[in-house]
């Protein structure tokens, strides 16, 4: 079992929170990226451990039309990245079956962005397992 990987089976529900700087710095990037898809890791305020405040860019992060790949062993240690955002080109905000991998081997929360617009309406927030969460804008 690897080291970010869920113990337990059992579902805890969080009330995950996303502060609307960080939100808007996620649609700016994924719209510069654009045709290519833009990926990034989530950091949470080192109090609040349910509020994203920040991205973090992982160098040698590749991007391609329909994949981001992260070299997640350049990820200091840090306990405060609990996710991955990335987008989808195809303007489609769902998981596909590599997507479930890398959330059920890194990470807590997940946000995938549509492109069409970008914007409030076009980003949805997963689970470690693939389930829809809501994600509250402060």
């Amino acid at each position: 079992m690897g080291f970010f990987r869920h113990k337990t089976t059992q579902h805890i529900p969080l009330h995950w929170k996303i502060t609307r700087k960080c939100l808007d710095m996620i649609f700016e990037s994924s719209k510069s990226n654009y045709p290519q898809e833009f990926g990034a890791l989530l950091r949470v305020d080192r109090v609040n451990k349910t509020t994203i405040i920040e991205v973090v860019l992982l160098p040698g992060t590749i991007s391609g039309d329909s994949h981001a790949i992260f070299h997640l062993y350049m990820l200091p240690v840090d306990f405060s990245v609990v996710g991955t955002v990335h987008s989808h080109p195809s303007s489609i905000a769902r998981p596909s079956n590599a997507d479930l991998d890398l959330f059920n081997h890194f990470g807590r929360i997940h946000i995938i962005v549509g492109v069409s617009p970008f914007g409030d309406v076009s980003w949805k927030s997963f689970d470690y397992m693939g389930h829809e969460v809501p994600i509250e804008i402060i």
